[in-house]
């Protein structure tokens, strides 16, 4: 059977941070935070991982997961590459920024065989997140199993079906930074916990101790409930999300020719939402009481490399995640 991947995106280089921060070190020990998703996700039962990376950061990246994380995972690299374009498209003259996540993910659909989770790079998720990850897609591992085996070359018997994805939604007031405002998307679930819509708010931040967003530049605040559901771009996929990305990248081009050629972007979310409005998808959104940590500002290091520390210092990991090659004497939770 066709076993889950996960899809690290790392393509990203961190403007606000001011350098690659996926790459900079939060332990002692040297380990980043993307050491911690894989050690977290290999603990939940990934065996697969592929990394999104742009092709001049192939030596670092290498060197750090190759005799690291890639001792226990089968690792893969892939590119992000501005020129992978539908036919008939081609790079806008003057344009350097890459097309967004939606096409960072596209990057691997030659490498992608089945369901697949898609996780950033700098973010930290904690163990729960890739636990409830790999439960939802080991499970649309063994639907696709089955219905491949049902249709057995008869076209008639695999009419397309509803595709079934996953989110996992964390607490917004467990992913805000004291450094600055973030972004995040907010999550409107119906009542059997499926997503409805994401809405993108890309300045949200504490005022007078209260989650609240801005679309004036700070003239105005709206209030946000602590316990509102966000998107930290952790999604399960079924391998239909790459062909449903790609099928409808053309038109998202077109549109972005005429009004934003330089910085137009084709956001996963985006897609997600479209197949949720043409009735062609849901989102199951799984939930997790994990606090995300992350490097959005070169002043939110400290706390993260303070609170990951505690987490050794409790016997959450061990004291340097890839101690030996020998997968027996990891320390499984």
């Amino acid at each position: 059977m066709i076993k889950p991947t996960l899809l690290v995106m790392a393509a990203g280089m961190g403007s606000r941070y001011g350098g690659l921060k996926q790459i900079d070190p939060v332990s002692a020990q040297g380990e980043i935070i993307m050491d911690f998703s894989l050690y977290d996700a290999m603990m939940a039962g990934f065996e697969r991982a592929v990394f999104v990376i742009r092709k001049e950061n192939e030596e670092d990246f290498h060197r750090l997961i190759d005799d690291r994380a890639g001792k226990f995972l089968r690792t893969e690299f892939v590119y992000q590459d501005m020129d992978d374009l539908p036919e008939g498209f081609s790079v806008p003259e003057g344009r350097e920024k890459p097309w967004g996540t939606c096409h960072a993910v596209l990057s691997a659909r030659n490498v992608i065989e089945g369901p697949f989770a898609v996780i950033n790079a700098d973010d930290y998720y904690g163990p729960e997140t890739f636990q409830v990850l790999y439960e939802f897609l080991e499970h649309a591992c063994e639907e696709q199993e089955q219905q491949e085996k049902a249709a057995g070359g008869d076209a008639s018997v695999s009419e397309k079906q509803k595709y079934h994805y996953a989110m996992v939604g964390f607490q917004l007031s467990k992913t805000l930074t004291e450094n600055g405002s973030v972004a995040r998307g907010i999550c409107e679930l119906d009542k059997n916990g499926f997503l409805q819509r994401v809405t993108e708010r890309t300045k949200i931040r504490r005022v007078n101790g209260v989650p609240a967003y801005t679309e004036d530049d700070g003239k105005t605040w709206t209030n946000l409930p602590e316990d509102a559901v966000v998107s930290m771009n952790t999604w399960a996929f079924t391998k239909d999300m790459m062909a449903e990305g790609w099928k409808r990248m053309p038109a998202f081009l077109e549109q972005a020719m005429k009004e934003n050629p330089l910085k137009g972007e084709y956001f996963l979310p985006q897609v997600v939402q479209e197949q949720i409005d043409e009735g062609l998808a849901d989102v199951k959104v799984l939930h997790t009481q994990d606090r995300w940590y992350g490097v959005t500002y070169k002043e939110d290091k400290k706390s993260v490399v303070t609170a990951l520390q505690s987490k050794k210092d409790h016997g959450l990991y061990p004291e340097i995640l890839w101690h030996t090659a020998d997968q027996d004497q990891v320390i499984w939770r």
